[in-house]
């Protein structure tokens, strides 16, 4: 029998909290805000109280802008991302160590289930989105405050949540951030067109059905 003495720990890799958990936390968020409004509408469906209805606008009005500016862009970026270094190589971002601890369904299920519920979402409810120049200087808000979260774990902890940055000089990091700051925007500006095409299209389609109908 080994003693306990005997036996070396197996090392568990580093999973620091903005990697891991930040986009779940954006998506959890999100979601939620969405079966609560739906549900304030069934309750409040047809009640005449004024307060209730202004707190129904509020909430759709934060599950709209959240949709905007956090889940649509950072949802698609995070998996567009993941997926397009993990195919270049898969250690700048998922170390082959992980696949002993975590499974192939949970690695899809943070890094690919994001993109079809989004999707989804989009397609089942309109969403309104904010001025361009609003939703950009959101976009930018975030980006900046997270590039700066990552920084300070790489100074309190000495590694990087990201494995390519270890890689990659100084300047180099710069050019990172900047780029992903511009491609979070992109993906913002798509997300606004793809709302705008779809529910343009929708009544689009109404109004050919109505004027088909009226004939």
């Amino acid at each position: 029998m080994l003693s306990a003495g005997c036996v070396s720990p197996l090392p568990l890799p580093s999973l620091p909290f903005p990697r891991r958990q930040m986009k779940e936390v954006i998506q959890a968020v999100f979601f939620g805000i969405c079966v609560l409004s739906d549900l304030s509408c069934l309750l409040t469906k047809g009640s005449d109280n004024r307060e209730q209805e202004r707190q129904l606008i509020k909430l759709i009005s934060l599950r709209d802008w959240m949709m905007a500016v956090l889940a649509f862009p950072v949802g698609v970026f995070v998996v567009t991302m993941f997926w397009v270094l993990y195919i270049y190589d898969r250690e700048l971002v998922y170390p082959k160590l992980l696949d002993n601890f975590i499974p192939p369904w949970l690695n899809h299920g943070m890094h690919t289930t994001v993109l079809p519920f989004i999707l989804i979402e989009m397609r089942t409810t309109h969403h309104q989105y904010p001025s361009r120049t609003s939703g950009i200087a959101t976009v930018c808000g975030f980006s900046i405050c997270y590039i700066l979260w990552v920084c300070w774990v790489h100074h309190v902890t000495g590694v990087w949540v990201y494995p390519l940055l270890e890689y990659i000089s100084p300047l180099a990091k710069i050019v990172f951030f900047l780029l992903v700051t511009a491609i979070i925007n992109i993906y913002y500006v798509l997300g606004e067109k793809l709302n705008s095409y779809i529910w343009d299209l929708d009544k689009s389609m109404e109004a050919a059905d109505k004027r088909i109908k009226a004939d």
